[in-house]
């Protein structure tokens, strides 16, 4: 009798049916851990807008609040000289994100509000593709309390204060 060197297809087979059984467990849990992820990237950066924005008022009280999250960077100036063009409060990749580009999977603004001086802004952080990159958005205004909107909806400055507070 010889004796047999190898695997068999059966043998194989159950090898490559149990790795898809694993595979199909795992995947889902971590889309869930990068899109947790990207909402406490998302959050964090919210924090520091709110910062942005307070050095910005303070520094520039003729101006009031940033008229732009572009304002709060440095407009790819090297070195940057902070001006309230470019105050050099946040860097180039946050402040020239746009509809289609993000960072950490969300899209960020920071418009400011009222006229010149601008008495108000609303930082808002929307995933790019809710359920996908993202579930949650996020919002603040000038009272720096982050807060959190469920269905992911962009959030605009007479709405965000009515959403719950993410406890700061």
């Amino acid at each position: 009798m010889r004796k047999q060197k190898g695997f068999s297809l059966i043998e194989l087979l159950i090898v490559v049916a149990i790795i898809l059984i694993i595979a199909a467990i795992a995947i889902p849990n971590l889309l869930r851990a990068r899109i947790a992820a990207n909402e406490s990237s998302a959050a964090s950066i919210i924090r520091t807008l709110n910062t942005a924005e307070v050095s910005f008022v303070t520094s520039y009280p003729s101006t009031g609040y940033s008229p732009a999250i572009a304002n709060l960077g440095a407009a790819g100036v090297s070195p940057c000289v902070p001006t309230s063009a470019s105050a050099c409060l946040i860097d180039d990749t946050l402040a020239t994100t746009g509809p289609t580009t993000g960072k950490s999977g969300y899209i960020f603004d920071a418009p400011g509000q009222g006229g010149g001086p601008f008495t108000g802004y609303v930082a808002t952080a929307s995933p790019i593709t809710v359920g996908s990159s993202g579930v949650n958005s996020f919002c603040a205004i000038e009272d720096a309390v982050v807060r959190k909107d469920s269905a992911g909806a962009l959030a605009t400055y007479a709405s965000c204060p009515a959403l719950p507070s993410l406890g700061n």
